[in-house]
């Protein structure tokens, strides 16, 4: 194709031959069951399966605009089609002739019209046809002339990956099969088994990939431990660790004694104690002789994981130390000397920790917090830091167990499941209809009156057409209304990090005392005197969202409240509110949120840096049959030499997304 076309494929994420066919369609026109003209529902799309009786004269109806109409008929009827300024439509079809219409059909009962509809012969061989998602200048004509010339390319080539066996025990077609009918089906059955086989790949090659990732790790570490008692940093710590993070802590430490890297989550509730765990394990390492690197995504995360752990670990003897990407670069230069040298025990950074320049004496543990956040290969690139060191992924967001099964189907797992003692559970109102609004101001102030700070949370960056006012409108509106007197911070993802850094620390600090943000605060800075959260637009986020939210606050001493606002009457609204107010559990809103959204819909976008998903949804039948066929395949072949079709198409779907199927 041409460099024009190509870019605008490049605009929606095509940029191979295997791109374009996995551009499956987002919807299709079925020509197989047309409408008799009686039946045609008006102002709605209709198929119309109809005789042409009469070719009208043109008609000129004023300079440029030129209208040709079509008398067509069926046993039921008669009807009239228009096209403006397409005398090659018009002239594309015969008195006499019968053919498929497919358009808007406008008018009445007793006078019905098409306008400008496409039209295609009885006897075609494509009696279903697709259309895609577009960008402006492409259309789904372009897509399907190109598909069928990458159909034809290939099948020239080898390309089935999936084991014979598995095709058979679950009665799935071909590849090539599957590929043709996902885009050109002959029937509608045959659109089916399309989508079954490439349904099935989705989650087969995910969970094969993550099993392959698993076994990956089973090469001897360079940094096997003793089983060394580390009591004094249970003496050390101002409060008891739950049941939960004790178990937790022996899990990691007997994995770290072991000859093969541990590769362990570290799931847990908001508030939960991750660091706490994650600062035992640290001791753990440096009792071994090792160092430990903890990455963070953003800075702020990065300095709040550094101030915790430096808590723990400063009285036992333990050098923590914080790189990040806005040190300068003399910092930076001094103090990856003192890691190389040994010298720093734990170091605790953002990506910084994975430029090349940056090298370990003997890393033991690496730590990733908010794992979804880290695409699979940055996590490799930290690991390559050492001798095949141990791997500990911390992640705040509960799942169901079913969901676990796949996005961490290449970590054993270990949950908290337990507050910390003393942590008082955050009380959480939801309040229906705008008029209440003044009502929830009132105690948010009261809030701040005492000292306290808190947050409201928008749904929107920028003003839009639905109504629902965007963060600096909001903030600016409030701060000069209800707020006047008090200091209103806002905060969103178009921000630089250094805006974000800045308005975070001063709230952090305490000037501000109300920060106005978007779901970017969803992972955000430790505030133990932030009390209060108000979310504004509450129906417009899923269940575990709001519960992620709400786990900014109660982060101190403080009795903690959330207020769940919306003007959403709805029952299903209602539901999911009921849910909110009735538990703080992020397992049970968990599970809640899948039932309400489905599974399909769970992560929403570009989460838990996995690949996309575009056919398959995580039903449990389906992920149980997939499971088992990924764990029979790589059981006979761990390292899949012997399957290089598959390993092809696992390393692209995981570590080369754009590489080429056909090379």
């Amino acid at each position: 194709m041409g460099k024009k076309r190509a870019e605008l494929y490049k605009k929606i994420g095509i940029n191979t031959v295997k791109d374009l066919l996995c551009h499956y369609p987002a919807r299709y026109t079925d020509y197989t069951s047309p409408t008799a003209i009686e039946n045609a529902v008006t102002e709605e799309n209709n198929v119309i399966k109809a005789v042409v009786t009469k070719k009208l004269p043109e008609q000129r109806i004023r300079k440029g605009m030129t209208v040709y109409k079509l008398v067509i008929t069926d046993f039921s009827g008669d009807m009239i089609v228009t096209f403006f300024n397409n005398v090659y439509a018009w002239n594309g079809v015969k008195e006499g002739e019968e053919y498929l219409f497919y358009g808007k059909v406008t008018g009445n009962f007793i006078r019905k019209e098409l306008n400008s509809p496409t039209i295609i012969r009885v006897d075609s061989d494509e009696l279903i046809m697709p259309y895609y998602h577009l960008t402006e200048g492409l259309t789904s004509k372009m897509i399907q002339t190109n598909v069928k010339e990458a159909l034809t390319l290939f099948d020239n080539f080898p390309h089935e990956y999936m084991p014979r066996e598995v095709l058979a025990e679950n009665k799935l077609c071909s590849l090539s099969y599957a590929l043709k009918n996902i885009h050109f089906p002959k029937d509608n059955t045959a659109l089916e088994i399309a989508k079954k086989r490439l349904a099935f790949d989705e989650l087969f090659l995910l969970q094969s990939g993550l099993l392959f990732l698993k076994g990956r790790n089973k090469s001897l570490t360079g940094c096997k431990m003793k089983n060394t008692d580390i009591s004094e940093f249970y003496h050390s710590l101002p409060f008891e660790l739950t049941n939960a993070q004790k178990n937790a802590v022996k899990d990691i430490t007997d994995d770290m004694c072991g000859d093969i890297p541990m590769n362990r989550l570290l799931q847990g509730d908001v508030g939960s104690g991750k660091t706490a765990v994650a600062a035992a394990a640290c001791y753990f390492s440096k009792k071994n002789g090792c160092q430990s690197a903890l990455m963070a995504p953003t800075e702020i995360l990065a300095f709040q994981h550094y101030e915790t752990l430096n808590g723990f670990l400063q009285g036992l003897g333990v050098t923590v130390a914080l790189l990040t990407g806005s040190m300068t670069a003399k910092q930076k230069a001094l103090l990856k000397e003192r890691i190389k040298s040994g010298e720093v025990d734990v170091v605790v950074g953002t990506h910084a920790l994975i430029t090349q320049s940056t090298e370990f004496k003997r890393l033991g543990l690496v730590i990733t917090d908010e794992q979804h956040r880290f695409g699979v290969n940055q996590r490799a690139t930290l690991a390559e830091k050492g001798e095949n060191p141990h791997k500990l992924v911390m992640s705040a967001t509960p799942i169901p167990r079913t969901m676990g099964l796949v996005v961490y189907g290449d970590l054993d797992i270990s949950i908290l499941n337990e507050l910390p003692k003393g942590r008082e559970p955050i009380e959480t109102y939801a309040i229906k209809g705008a008029n209440l609004r003044t009502r929830a101001f009132s105690f948010v102030k009261k809030q701040l009156d005492e000292s306290r700070q808190g947050y409201i949370v928008c749904p929107m960056i920028d003003d839009s057409d639905s109504g629902l006012m965007a963060v600096n409108s909001y903030a600016k509106k409030i701060s000069d209304s209800y707020f006047s007197g008090y200091t209103v911070g806002v905060l969103h993802g178009k921000m630089t990090s250094a805006e974000k850094d800045s308005i975070m620390s001063r709230f952090k600090s305490g000037e501000v005392q109300l920060l106005v943000s978007t779901t970017v605060v969803e992972v955000g800075v430790d505030v133990p005197n932030a009390t209060v959260m108000l979310i504004e637009n509450a129906d417009r986020f899923g269940l575990s969202q709001l519960h992620q939210l709400r786990g900014r606050v109660g982060r101190g001493k403080y009795k903690s409240y959330c207020v769940l606002l919306t003007e959403n009457l709805s029952d299903d609204c209602r539901k999911r509110l009921e849910i909110m107010t009735s538990t703080t559990d992020g397992f049970k809103i968990s599970e809640e949120d899948m039932l309400l959204r489905g599974c399909g819909d769970f992560f929403g976008e570009s989460q838990h840096g996995l690949p996309p998903l575009k056919l398959a949804t995580f039903d449990s039948e389906t992920l149980e049959i997939t499971q088992k066929a990924a764990k029979k395949t790589i059981s006979k072949d761990e390292s899949l030499e012997t399957m290089p079709q598959l390993k092809k198409a696992v390393n692209s779907l995981f570590f080369k997304e754009s590489e080429n199927i056909l090379n």
